[in-house]
């Protein structure tokens, strides 16, 4: 019998009955005996996939252990120094080559400083393409999220060091020749081997640049958004002739060439080997088609496919790929979507909306039809925590990468913790809109049956205060709803994943009640 919550008590408190009203924004759990489900308001539609069997659960994938988030740090920390490693060496060669000696002459603080500048914007713009290589360990040291952010805080800092370049260097040229300022452009321009070449690479730059922006990004569509951000390899690869040609800096030194060579060498190989070569070669390892497409509620499906060898891809539940559908115009671009269910050795499920351009096209695949996948990705991972039991927190589809951790997580073996040795407990809490946005309601009630998993629903419309709590009659302190919810919440790590907003409000909440940063997980998937 599963519990409502009351919250239009006078009291203004958490009060349990034993039954659901239509007016109760919330039903739960929560005082449930371990392993008892929850039915659904409204069951959705059926999935082809499948509820795990009792005799496969605990036999399906290997149980990582529990390394937390030491070993991450460190693979983070080394990537983040060689990067800033590069930058020394940068600094160190200008200097090497007499980068401060022409300071004194005519025009010399502005060439100085240009020139300075003009460098370290090259080598944070290898930077910035090496952050969004996909490079394995990279990704899983800070996640998708993170080296998005870091791509394009990394990317403006160098386009912004790149404009002042320009502006500099033109004033130096200016001051310390005989042409006045436009003739002197022109004359840069058109007589400097490879400037035409930048020129156009800045263009390309400024496009990526400007459509990255906020409000620009809000007005655009991800594939157009996407198509534009290509150009930045072309902004990259046109400016190369410049510096080799023109760039005293670059080749100064036997030291400068060969760092300047090998620093562009790995750039290059790093972008054609982990976005282009592995890929297509797991692609085509592992041969993956359209099996189905499965409605689960309105406006969601879930896309069913069969290919062979799928345990070498070393997924983990939790994780994403980019996926590309080889059937209509729009596969060149590549959309990430989690893994929806513990993979089997022969299919892989993800789980998605069909609003959007993507989705829309998802909704219409063919049996059949052929799959790209780039991956896998993402740091939500039952690797990552070092407490046994989970709280996992998930809004509207964000569910997706829940339903594989939960299967994986009460298939782990008996583990030492607060209440003794027992295996995982884990509570799922999804957030809603309605009751037939309910999803995977089947499934999680099997491997409710199956271990100790409890699943519990948020039913309401969105609120307006910002809360990740429904909209409600009377406001709920969001803090005691949870310690209400989940009384041991401080004691369980937490795994997040909805809207970017959603997770920020819930992440506040948790840390309220005690949980630390560094328990609580989550990967925002906005571009």
């Amino acid at each position: 019998m599963a519990i409502s919550i009351d919250l239009n008590d006078h009291r203004g408190q958490l009060v349990g009955t034993g039954g659901k009203s239509p007016e109760d924004p919330m039903t739960t759990t929560s005082r449930m005996p371990r392993g008892t489900p929850v039915a659904p308001p409204v069951a959705p539609m059926g999935t082809q996939w499948g509820t795990p069997s009792s005799s496969t659960v605990a036999s399906r994938a290997k149980v990582p252990a529990r390394s937390g988030p030491s070993r991450y740090s460190l693979m983070a920390d080394v990537a983040g120094g060689v990067a800033l490693a590069t930058l020394v060496a940068v600094v160190a060669l200008w200097l090497l080559d007499g980068g401060i000696a022409a300071v004194a002459e005519p025009g010399g603080l502005a060439l100085t400083t240009g020139r300075l500048t003009g460098l370290i914007a090259a080598d944070l713009l290898l930077i910035q393409v090496l952050l969004m290589a996909r490079i394995p360990w990279v990704e899983r040291a800070w996640g998708h999220d993170v080296l998005t952010r870091r791509h394009r805080l990394v990317g403006h800092t160098s386009f912004y060091l790149m404009l002042a370049h320009i502006v500099l260097i033109v004033i130096g040229y200016t001051q310390s020749g005989s042409l006045s300022l436009l003739p002197q452009i022109w004359d840069l321009v058109v007589n400097y081997p490879g400037m035409l070449l930048a020129v156009a690479g800045t263009v390309a730059l400024v496009a990526v640049v400007v459509t990255s922006i906020r409000a620009a990004r809000r007005r655009l569509r991800y594939e157009s958004w996407h198509l534009i951000h290509l150009y930045a390899y072309v902004g990259v690869g046109l400016a190369l002739p410049h510096e080799l040609w023109t760039g005293s800096d670059f080749l100064g030194s036997s030291a400068a060439t060969v760092f300047w060579w090998t620093l562009w060498g790995v750039t290059a190989g790093t972008v054609v080997i982990f976005r282009l070569a592995l890929p297509i070669a797991r692609s085509a390892f592992h041969r993956l088609t359209v099996q189905a497409v499965v409605p689960e509620a309105p406006g969601v499906v879930s896309v069913v496919m069969r290919g062979r060898h799928l345990a070498r891809l070393g997924l983990q539940p939790g994780q994403f790929f980019h996926w590309r559908f080889l059937q209509r115009p729009g596969w060149t671009r590549a959309h990430p979507y989690s893994i929806s269910a513990v993979p089997a050795a022969d299919r892989l499920r993800i789980t998605v909306r069909t609003d959007g351009d993507g989705g829309r096209r998802l909704a219409q695949l063919r049996p059949g039809v052929r799959v790209l996948l780039e991956g896998p990705y993402g740091t939500l991972t039952p690797d990552r925590r070092l407490r046994r039991d989970v709280l996992l927190l998930a809004a509207g589809v964000g569910i997706t990468p829940m339903r594989g951790l939960a299967e994986h997580l009460i298939s782990e073996p008996a583990a030492p913790g607060r209440h003794g040795l027992r295996p995982p407990s884990v509570i799922l809490l999804h957030r809603i809109s309605t009751p037939s946005d309910v999803l995977f309601s089947a499934e999680l009630a099997e491997l409710s049956r199956q271990g100790d998993l409890r699943v519990g629903h948020l039913v309401g419309p969105r609120s307006v205060d910002g809360s990740w709590l429904p909209a409600m009659q009377h406001r709920m302190d969001a803090a005691r709803a949870l310690q209400h919810l989940v009384p041991d919440v401080a004691d369980r790590e937490v795994y997040l994943c909805g809207p970017a907003r959603w997770m920020a409000a819930a992440a506040g909440t948790l840390r309220q009640v005690g949980v630390s940063p560094s328990a609580i997980h989550r990967e925002d998937f906005s571009w």
